[in-house]
C-alpha cells in the first residue's frame, strides 16, 4: 500500500483488537501488520481480558471498540488492562460519541468513521510518541 504513512520506521511487538465487526477487525489488522505489528483478534473483552491473563505478559498496544458483546465495554477493559499492563498503550474507538470522561486516561480515542491515516497516526503515537508525522 502507497501511502504516506508507508515511510514510518517499522513497529515490532503485538497487539490486540478487540470489535465485533469482523470486516473492521481484519483491516485493524491488516494495517497493523503493514507496520510491523501482529495482533490477535477478539470478538469480545471478556475473551481479550480471560486470554491477556492467561499469558500474564501484557502487549504493546490494544486497540478495542467501545459497544461490544459480552459484559465488558471497551473503557473498562482499557482499565483492566491498565491495572494490571500499565506500560501498555491503548486505542479506543466507537460508532458513538463517548464523554470525555468515559475515555480512560492516557487513551486515544476516535470516534467512528476514522481514516486508516487517523488511526495509523494513533497508533503512532501510542508507540512512538517522539516520531513526528509530519517529517515523512
Amino acid at each position: 500500500m502507497e501511502t504516506k504513512w508507508g515511510k514510518l520506521p517499522q513497529l515490532s511487538g503485538w497487539a490486540i483488537i478487540v470489535e465485533d465487526y469482523a470486516p473492521l477487525r481484519v483491516l485493524l489488522g491488516e494495517t497493523l501488520a503493514e507496520i510491523g505489528l501482529q495482533s490477535l483478534h477478539f470478538e469480545t473483552a471478556d475473551a481479550a481480558l480471560i486470554f491477556l491473563l492467561q499469558t500474564q505478559g501484557g502487549c504493546l498496544l490494544v486497540i478495542v471498540d467501545q459497544g461490544l458483546p459480552g459484559r465488558l465495554q471497551g473503557a473498562a477493559f482499557i482499565d483492566m488492562v491498565k491495572a494490571n499492563w500499565p506500560a501498555t498503550s491503548a486505542i479506543l474507538i466507537s460508532g458513538i460519541e463517548l464523554e470525555p470522561a468515559t475515555v480512560p486516561s492516557s487513551t486515544i480515542y476516535l470516534q467512528k468513521p476514522w481514516s486508516i491515516d487517523a488511526f495509523v497516526h494513533a497508533v503512532e503515537s501510542c508507540l512512538q510518541p517522539d516520531y513526528s508525522a509530519g517529517k515523512i
